[in-house]
């Protein structure tokens, strides 16, 4: 599966389920993560869903952060 905002996820045949970031494997899921994590990449955005997983997701305060007086400089 290939997408327009660099995660991709391929599913093996062992089970195992590899996460890409632009070509870079992010993150490996085996067993129980690995369904559950196929199951919610399926029924939803899988893009969100891949970047929640890794860790690599915008939490929405990076304007509050950039403005504020401790960083300015």
């Amino acid at each position: 599966m290939t997408a327009a905002h660099g995660f991709a996820y391929e599913e093996r045949a062992d089970g195992t389920v590899r996460i890409t970031h632009h070509h870079r494997t992010a993150t490996v899921l085996r067993g129980s993560r690995a369904a559950q994590f196929v199951r919610e990449a399926e029924s939803g955005d899988a893009q969100l869903v891949m970047a929640r997983w890794t860790g690599n997701y915008r939490r929405g305060n990076e304007r509050t952060a950039r403005n504020h007086p401790r960083n300015a400089g």
